[in-house]
């Protein structure tokens, strides 16, 4: 893809950021299912790490390397005339100059980036250290010339014997990336508590993107509740397993 056209894109996701309250960016993992939902009519998608992973035999968790993701991602961006964004994990242990510019050749638009180090036994990130790794890709970014759409990730809910006893810690940050230059953050794992959704879209000033599962969630609660960005994780991938195996049960051999 042409670096006008990777410009293109990245602006027109932002603007559809701006225009959609919330957008929502089925989570994708190859061509076909980039072609099905952009023909579906959604104006913007994302690649996730989960499905990306299941789709070629390898494990979550930063179980490929980046040049294997890039890889795989580039074809997917080049089958679709919308904008891509990239979850990028926790960054595969690349500086943030390299794993922007790697995003950018691959024609990528958007990334998340999350605060669980696999490629360092799962350790989280300190909150200053995570918001330094933003502010390094934002910067890189800007110096790219690219406006990179930053999707900061925290893992704290996941990591924490009950969630509501680190809101505290989430929001400082949440707030934190913001400064840094993320431009939504991603509090995950908290998608079925009303009133943790509720905290974090108003302690921040950024869109708040949550995990939506496509068929037993509700876009108006996400909207009463402030959420300004929807992805599906691997849970559309997980509901089209299910759908899959009703359809081809009758016709399995009988035992």
């Amino acid at each position: 893809m042409d670096f006008r056209t990777t410009v293109e894109r990245a602006q027109r996701l932002k603007r559809l950021h701006a225009d959609h309250k919330p957008l929502v960016l089925p989570t994708v993992w190859d061509v076909w299912s980039a072609r099905t939902a952009a023909a579906a009519g959604f104006p913007a998608l994302t690649i996730g790490s989960h499905p990306l992973a299941d789709s070629r035999g390898a494990e979550d968790q930063e179980g490929q390397t980046f040049e294997e993701v890039l890889a795989a991602v580039r074809p997917i961006i080049a089958a679709v005339d919308v904008p891509v964004s990239v979850d990028l994990e926790s960054g595969y242990g690349q500086k943030p100059a390299d794993l922007v510019a790697g995003l950018i050749e691959a024609g990528g638009v958007g990334l998340n980036i999350e605060d669980t180090v696999h490629s360092e036994g799962g350790r989280v990130r300190s909150t200053q250290e995570h918001a330094s790794y933003v502010a390094g890709l934002r910067a890189a970014a800007d110096d790219a010339g690219v406006p990179v759409w930053v999707n900061g990730r925290t893992d704290l809910f996941v990591h924490a014997e009950k969630p509501s006893a680190v809101l505290d810690e989430v929001i400082e940050r949440l707030r934190a990336m913001e400064r840094a230059g993320a431009d939504s953050v991603y509090p995950v794992r908290i998608q079925d508590d009303d009133e943790l959704l509720a905290a974090v879209t108003a302690a921040v000033a950024v869109p708040v993107n949550t995990t939506a599962h496509p068929v037993n969630h509700d876009l108006e609660r996400f909207r009463r509740l402030g959420v300004g960005r929807i992805t599906y994780g691997p849970l559309l991938q997980f509901a089209l397993t299910d759908a899959m195996k009703d359809m081809l049960k009758p016709w399995a051999p009988s035992s």
